[in-house]
C-alpha cells in the first residue's frame, strides 16, 4: 500500500540565475535552490548572484547550496575553510537556507564538518543536499542527521531518480516522521511527479525546469570552445521554464 499524501506540497527548485528564481516565484513554487554548475551537480554561486537573486523576488525563499566543486563529497581543511565561509557569506546576504553535504571516505555523514556549516549557519534552513546519495547506509546517515538537527534531505532514494528510488525514500519517509523532511529530488518531471508522491508520501519535492534557450549572440565563431572535450553547444543556453514548473506543480496534484 502507497504512504499517505499529504494534501499540501512545497515546491523546490533548483536553479542557477536570478530569472530562474524570478520564473519559479511567478510560477507558484515556494522554494528555490540556487546554484552554480549545475553540469556539475551545482557548485556554490557568487555573493553577487545571492543577493541580486534574494533583491528580485519577494515571497519565494531562497536556499544556497555550498559546494567548492564537483565530484565527491570528502573535504579537505581548505575547502572546509571555504565552505564555512560561504556559509556565512549567504546568511549575512539574507538567504533564508543552505543546502550542504560532506562525508567520510567510509560513506558516513561527515559529522564535525556538517557541524562546523551548521555553526556557521546560525538559524538558517538546513538541507543535506544528495550527497546523502553516496552514504553507505541511508537509515544510519539518516539517524545521524537527524541527530545534528539538520532540517531536510534531498534524496532520490540512492538511485538513478526519485521514481526508482521511490521504495528507500517511502522508508525514510516513514522513519523520519516529523523529526526530518524527506525531499525527493532526481529526474522529476511532469510525467512521474505524481507517481513519486504517491509512492513516497514526500510532503516537498525539488526539481529542475530547465528548457533550452539560444544565444542572443549575433556575431558567432564557431571553432573555439570554452570547456573541456564533453561540451555543451556555446551558443545555446539552458534556462529555468516557468511553464516547466508550471506543468510539474499541477502534475504533482
Amino acid at each position: 500500500m502507497s504512504p499517505t499524501r499529504e494534501t499540501s506540497l512545497t515546491h523546490e527548485i533548483c536553479i542557477d540565475s536570478v530569472e530562474g528564481a524570478i520564473a519559479a516565484e511567478k510560477a507558484g513554487a515556494g522554494r528555490v535552490e540556487l546554484c552554480a554548475a549545475l553540469f556539475d551537480g551545482g557548485l556554490t554561486p557568487t555573493l553577487g548572484t545571492v543577493r541580486a537573486a534574494l533583491a528580485a523576488v519577494a515571497s519565494i525563499r531562497v536556499h544556497v547550496i555550498i559546494r567548492p566543486r564537483g565530484g565527491d563529497f570528502i573535504f579537505d581543511e581548505h575547502e572546509i575553510a571555504a565552505m564555512e565561509h560561504d556559509v556565512r557569506l549567504v546568511r549575512e546576504a539574507g538567504a533564508h537556507g543552505v543546502v550542504i553535504g560532506a562525508l567520510t571516505p567510509a560513506g558516513e555523514i561527515d559529522r564535525p564538518v556538517t557541524e562546523r556549516l551548521m555553526d556557521a549557519a546560525g538559524d538558517l534552513s538546513v538541507t543535506f543536499h544528495r550527497a546523502f546519495d553516496m552514504a553507505a547506509d541511508p537509515f544510519a546517515a539518516l539517524d545521524t542527521l537527524i541527530d545534528l538537527g539538520v532540517h531536510r534531505v534531498l534524496t532520490s532514494g540512492q538511485d538513478t531518480s526519485a521514481l526508482e528510488g521511490a521504495p528507500l525514500i517511502a522508508e525514510l519517509v516513514r522513519r523520519a516522521g516529523d523529526r526530518i523532511v524527506i525531499m525527493p529530488g532526481g529526474g522529476i518531471t511532469d510525467r512521474n511527479v505524481a507517481r513519486v508522491v504517491a509512492e513516497t508520501g514526500a510532503r516537498e519535492i525539488h526539481f529542475a525546469a530547465l528548457a533550452p534557450e539560444d544565444s542572443p549572440a549575433v556575431h558567432r565563431n564557431p571553432y573555439p570552445f570554452m570547456g573541456g572535450e564533453l561540451r555543451r553547444p556555446e551558443y545555446e543556453r539552458l534556462v529555468t521554464s516557468g511553464a516547466g514548473i508550471g506543468a510539474v506543480i499541477r502534475a504533482a496534484g
